[in-house]
């Protein structure tokens, strides 16, 4: 039976995570209401505007959002990683506490210091490439995190149990790994 993963399609490129997805095997669900959370294998919450996302989903859509990650996997890229984060920099900012990590936003520039690199990563199969457009910076990592890449010693790519977080953009690489390994998260919790 096919996952079914959601994509919080409220901003950013979800069409892509979508595709990704899709790509894997998997079912992907594009969620605009937070009723629909119930019914899914997993979540992705795409890059945007993490602000933006807040403002979106109000007090009562973000509350429910959170009780969600508290308990399913997620997947959280960009703005995604910020809004998972336990405390959020640069200004300071709302973070739903469900990953150990500091994360402050913005901090490799803005939208023109965007860039694609490739960095070691301990997922197999070698370098990774990793897109990065107004990127947060991982700051500080709690003991149970674990760091799958990184760049300038800064995590950019973190597990912590069946929480997945990049600070890059998978979705916009040819690179499946960063989207499989949440997979294989999210069917290792629905089995």
């Amino acid at each position: 039976m096919k996952l079914k993963i959601g994509i919080l399609a409220l901003q950013g490129d979800f069409e892509a995570h979508a595709h990704r997805l899709s790509e894997l095997g998997a079912m992907p669900v594009l969620v605009r209401k937070m009723d629909q959370l119930e019914a899914l294998d997993g979540l992705v919450i795409p890059g945007g505007e993490s602000s933006v996302f807040l403002n979106l989903l109000g007090g009562k859509g973000f509350a429910r959002l959170r009780e969600y990650v508290l308990h399913r996997p997620v997947f959280g890229t960009c703005a995604g990683c910020i809004l998972l984060a336990r405390e959020v920099e640069n200004p300071h900012q709302t973070g739903m506490g469900v990953l150990d990590i500091v994360v402050r936003r913005n901090a490799y520039g803005r939208q023109i210091d965007s860039t694609i690199l490739e960095g070691p990563t301990k997922l197999p199969g070698g370098p990774l490439e990793q897109v990065y457009i107004r990127a947060p910076r991982i700051e500080k990592v709690g003991p149970e995190v674990e760091v799958l890449a990184e760049r300038e010693g800064y995590p950019v790519l973190i597990r912590q149990g069946i929480r997945l977080a990049a600070t890059f953009h998978p979705e916009l690489s040819a690179d499946t790994r960063v989207h499989a390994e949440f997979l294989r998260l999210a069917e290792g919790r629905s089995s």
